[in-house]
């Protein structure tokens, strides 16, 4: 960039327009480096912020932290309506550097995506199916959940393992779908109690990164949120230690940098999502490499959420 001494104006070397931006979805990325010789048009501003894409200086990189809240099966419309109110009206209270993000059920999507709608809340859902359409009873397809307002998708949650059949292979058809979707995937991996104490932790870790990511471009993979739930931890009232927890994410971002590159490692969140409250969530953001929450029962109550996205 240099300043212009004739016209008085400063000039570009480099334009980012909503072409870009819109070839950068398409191809699943959802990083754009620019520099200071790049002039951003508002319209590819306003596109990037509404499908989630990060605009980042060269030599400011930096994973964005993110909170989610999983609201699982709570909330009527009006208990959900009135929740998602009191968080945007808070918003601006919000730390700028971190994202925060609410999952409500299926049957509140659009009215919380409407109450939320022009703050930096965002919206993202609980689960999907890897079909676009057809006769699914019962399934919801990622362009539905995108139409309602959606710009994230938890996909593995330990409970749908658990009690709905989910395994890494629906985890990996799934992902591919919400990608092409242009939505960003919250994918959850994590071990029961016994396989813990069996010291299967990380083989158990491994496999599910490997044969859930089975298939993704580097391209795809930059477009991921990864969160570390160990089952054992999850509505238990237990929760890892910082020490357990860094291990853990240690050993994800190393996957994932064999698999796919240190750029790709570098930037890819990943969250912690195991009995998350307000007295455990500074210590836990402490260590390098836990860069967020995947938040279950405090996202319930507004003031227990407020003070876990407030950190």
């Amino acid at each position: 960039m240099k300043f212009d001494e004739k016209y008085g104006i400063k000039s570009f070397k480099k334009v980012l327009s909503v072409v870009d931006v819109l070839a950068t979805l398409r191809s699943g990325n959802r990083i754009i480096k620019i520099t200071d010789d790049t002039l951003v048009t508002s319209l590819a501003k306003e596109t990037a912020r509404k499908h989630n894409i990060t605009l980042i200086k060269k030599g400011e990189e930096m994973r964005r932290k993110i909170i989610a809240g999983n609201w699982k099966m709570h909330k009527t419309l009006k208990e959900a309506v009135d929740l998602a109110g009191n968080l945007k009206e808070r918003a601006s209270q919000f730390p700028s550097d971190r994202e925060v993000v609410i999952c409500p059920p299926f049957t509140a999507l659009s009215v919380v995506g409407e109450v939320i709608k022009g703050s930096p809340v965002k919206l993202g859902a609980q689960n999907t199916f890897w079909e676009e359409k057809g006769a699914y009873t019962g399934e919801v397809s990622p362009p539905m959940l995108k139409d309602a307002g959606c710009q994230y998708v938890i996909i593995g949650h330990s409970e749908r393992r658990q009690y709905f059949g989910e395994t890494n292979y629906s985890v990996n058809k799934k992902m591919k779908k919400v990608l092409e979707s242009g939505l960003t995937p919250i994918v959850c991996v994590g071990e029961k109690l016994q396989e813990r104490e069996d010291g299967k932790t990380l083989s158990i870790i491994e496999e599910q990164v490997r044969e859930g990511m089975e298939g993704l471009s580097t391209e795809e993979a930059s477009g991921l949120v990864v969160a570390y739930e160990p089952v054992w931890a999850i509505g238990t009232g237990k929760t890892a230690t910082p020490q357990q927890a860094e291990e853990v994410h240690d050993f994800i971002r190393k996957k994932i940098r064999e698999l796919y590159g240190e750029e790709v490692a570098n930037n890819l969140p990943i969250l912690y999502g195991g009995s998350i409250k307000p007295q455990n969530i500074a210590s836990l953001m402490e260590c390098a490499n836990i860069d967020g929450g995947l938040v279950g029962g405090a996202s319930l109550e507004l003031e227990s959420f407020s003070q876990i996205i407030n950190y």
